[in-house]
This record gives structure tokens, C-alpha cells and sequence, in this order.
């Protein structure tokens, strides 16, 4: 029961990461899923919690934006 409350809490504060940083630079969608290089539905479906961000996706974010962990609590505070 535990674990299904930890990734139910982890999955919401990835979805509202991922919204979080791609409201900050106002894009929709799709042109944030052109500048990580992925799918538009990838991001459509970890947005609404449906997906987790896996590493893969957490670095090609980092490495568009040019974001590391300060800067990702930088933005997330400040909403």
C-alpha cells in the first residue's frame, strides 16, 4: 500500500514538474515534446499522470532547457 501511495506522490510531482516547466518557457504540448526530441502524447500522458518521466526523458529535458536540479526547484517554487 505504501508503494502505491510513493509512486501516486512521484508521479504527481512529475506531471506538475513537467507542466510547470513547459508553462514557464509558454509552450503548448507539442512544440516542448519538438524541443525534447519526444512524443507530443508522451508529454499529454505524463501530464496527466498517466506516465512516469523516466531518466531518459528527465535528461533530454535538462539538456534542452539547459536545467539542473537548483534551477528545476527554482521554477517549481516560484509557482
Amino acid at each position: 500500500m505504501e508503494a502505491t501511495y510513493k509512486r501516486k506522490a512521484r508521479c504527481n510531482r512529475d506531471k506538475e514538474t513537467i507542466k510547470l516547466i513547459r508553462k514557464s518557457y509558454n509552450l503548448n504540448q507539442r512544440n516542448f515534446a519538438k524541443m525534447v526530441n519526444c512524443s507530443f502524447s508522451l508529454i499529454a500522458l505524463v501530464e496527466v499522470g498517466k506516465r512516469r518521466i523516466t531518466e531518459d526523458l528527465e535528461n533530454k529535458v535538462k539538456e534542452a532547457f539547459g536545467l539542473n536540479e537548483e534551477k528545476i526547484k527554482e521554477l517549481t517554487s516560484s509557482f
